[in-house]
């Protein structure tokens, strides 16, 4: 059915690229009006023009550009009907070397446990995890969903009406070695989704989230190596693609899921089965 968003403005953060821009692009075909956030001009704004929607340049866990980004959408806008937090790090930015030893341990233990074991390859992830890169994953997760349902909900609130989509990630339910940072800052959004839920219910607004599964993205293609063993750990046999979170976002952000809130959404082929 087209036009499922039709007259909605929507918001969707980290929309210049992988998941964002699928869900951008699903939003605009099915009528709503989109404003492409994302930490970098330049791809902000070719989606934007891509849609016909407008570009806001900032990054989400800085809590005063998140302000200044919402304050310049109640003025161009007037209203606020749906808002997706999809703004996101794999902490591998930028450091191929930590997806080449994620990538590498994973292997090394797989072959280890086939053996017969002991396991002599570990982790130590948390041991070796900085200050700064647990503060940054939590900041930009974590952080920057709340600072962005804090705003958003000062345009929703008083039209008593509006969706909000965090994007969680199947790491914040299940949880995953080496990566302790990234499943504590997803599983903190799922556990802020179902509080805030319950918060704003009252006002007529719905939170939910959704948790992808291995998706094909730049945060996955460094961890090509392992790819092998993840899709055998999901049932479907493959990893998913973007379009398939952005159809999960329409149907949250749609007035199809009017009876749906506190809820997680978590298209992963199966994967969760098999742990």
């Amino acid at each position: 059915m087209a036009g499922r968003l039709q007259g909605k403005v929507a918001l969707v953060t980290g929309g210049g690229a992988g998941i964002g821009e699928a869900i951008v692009r699903r939003f605009q075909a099915e009528g709503a009006r989109v404003l492409v956030n994302d930490l970098y001009k330049g791809p902000a704004e070719r989606v934007a023009k891509a849609v016909g929607g407008v570009p806001l340049v900032a990054d989400v866990a800085d809590s005063s550009a998140v302000r200044e980004m919402f304050e310049q959408v109640a003025a161009r806008e007037g209203r606020l009907d749906v808002l997706v937090n999809n703004a996101g790090i794999g902490g591998h930015e930028g450091n191929p070397k930590m997806a080449e030893d994620f990538v590498r341990i994973g292997l090394a233990q797989l072959e280890e446990a086939s053996a017969g074991g002991p396991i002599q390859t570990h982790w130590d992830a948390t041991v070796n995890l900085s200050d700064e890169d647990w503060q940054r994953m939590l900041a930009v997760h974590l952080n920057g969903t709340f600072y962005c349902c804090r705003e958003g909900l000062k345009i929703m609130g008083p039209r008593g009406a509006g969706a909000i989509v965090n994007l969680g990630s199947i790491m914040g339910t299940a949880g995953g070695a080496g990566a302790p940072a990234y499943c504590a800052a997803k599983a903190g959004i799922l556990g802020y989704t179902r509080a805030l839920a319950r918060d704003v219910v009252s006002r007529g607004i719905r939170v939910n989230a959704i948790a992808p599964g291995w998706i094909e993205s730049n945060m996955t293609a460094p961890l090509a190596g392992l790819r092998p063993v993840l899709e055998m750990q999901t049932p479907m046999g493959r990893f998913g693609d973007a379009d398939d979170i952005a159809w999960a976002a329409v149907y949250l952000a749609s007035d199809e899921a009017k009876f749906v809130t506190g809820q997680v959404l978590s298209p992963n082929g199966g994967w969760h089965m098999s742990q």
